[in-house]
């Protein structure tokens, strides 16, 4: 009967134990102390009831009734005298990453070319983070390069082969093969059967699935950290080194591209046409295979706001 008591007891006094208050360490200890003796050194069931009893009514009501007043963050590596390192866990606490995908709004710092500090932007959730899909990017990309494929590639048929139309020799009594005419595909300067004719190489492909690629990459490169939002892209010259100056503060940056709301600003355009690694869009003309070439992202505030509102424009049909 002692024993269940006891056993009952100790997890009251454990819980109840707070361990950064140096007040009721020194009284925590004494009380383990008195428990365990008590355990081993009484044979008498009402004799070690009672004692447990007090023990309960002296030290572990006071231990509970502060259970409220310490707040304070220990750990293995905290001080010997602050707490006993062996009741301690040692396992290492990660802070768990943000998931991706989840559709949350995201709050990023808003700063300019001169790194002022110009405030913070909510991004829609629903188009800066949505799940990552590369067959999307996929199919996007493929028709995004088959839409701007010129076809303008072509060849000439015998009828459009220049040269005469008279049969070459008669048909039988030479010993050579029949022929009708010189200007077929097996002859020097012929015609090209069935070659290419300009075409269009076009194909189509939903509104929604190309609106979504764009949101997947524009959630690609905030998931990344490549994503910056400036408060406008103007300058006050147009000199090209200001730009290479501001790129080469960029970590593991090699590709820039630049998105603003509306036409782009004539210094920047000036600043920037000679640089390879460095382009310029509007927000109208932002897709996803520039987002895939530049590695670095940077829109301004204009732009993010089109953006948005571009992407929950219902779609017509």
């Amino acid at each position: 009967m002692a024993l269940r008591c006891s056993r009952k007891l100790l997890p009251t006094v454990v819980s109840g134990y707070k361990p950064h208050c140096n007040n009721n360490l020194d009284v925590a200890r004494r009380s383990f102390h008195i428990l365990s003796n008590g355990l081993h050194d009484h044979e008498n069931a009402d004799t070690q009831s009672s004692m447990e009893y007090s023990i309960l009514r002296k030290v572990g009501f006071s231990l509970m009734g502060t259970r409220g007043l310490c707040t304070s963050m220990l750990s293995p590596e905290s001080s010997e005298g602050s707490f006993p390192s062996d009741l301690l866990s040692r396992k290492q606490i990660i802070t768990p990453e943000r998931a991706i995908g989840q559709l949350q709004d995201l709050v990023i710092p808003v700063t300019n070319f001169h790194n002022e500090d110009k405030g913070m932007m909510v991004l829609a959730g629903d188009v800066f983070d949505v799940p990552i899909r590369k067959d999307i990017i996929h199919r996007v990309v493929r028709w995004q390069l088959a839409k701007r494929q010129q076809g303008t590639h072509s060849t000439k048929t015998i009828s459009e082969v220049s040269g005469t139309g008279r049969k070459p020799w008669r048909q039988k009594g030479t010993g050579r093969a029949r022929h009708g005419t010189l200007r077929g595909p097996q002859f020097r300067h012929g015609a090209v059967m069935h070659g290419p004719k300009p075409r269009s190489h076009a194909f189509k492909l939903n509104k929604k699935v190309r609106r979504l690629g764009l949101k997947i990459a524009l959630s690609a490169r905030a998931a990344e950290g490549k994503l910056l939002v400036f408060d406008d892209l103007e300058l006050l010259t147009h000199k090209t080194k200001n730009i290479v100056s501001y790129v080469k503060q960029m970590e593991e940056t090699k590709k820039l591209l630049l998105v603003d709301g509306g036409p782009i600003d004539e210094k920047l355009k000036l600043a920037t046409q000679n640089l390879h690694y460095v382009n310029v869009l509007p927000s109208i003309g932002l897709n996803v295979y520039s987002i895939l070439l530049h590695d670095t992202l940077v829109m301004s505030r204009d732009a993010v706001n089109k953006i948005v509102e571009r992407m929950h424009t219902p779609i017509n049909r």
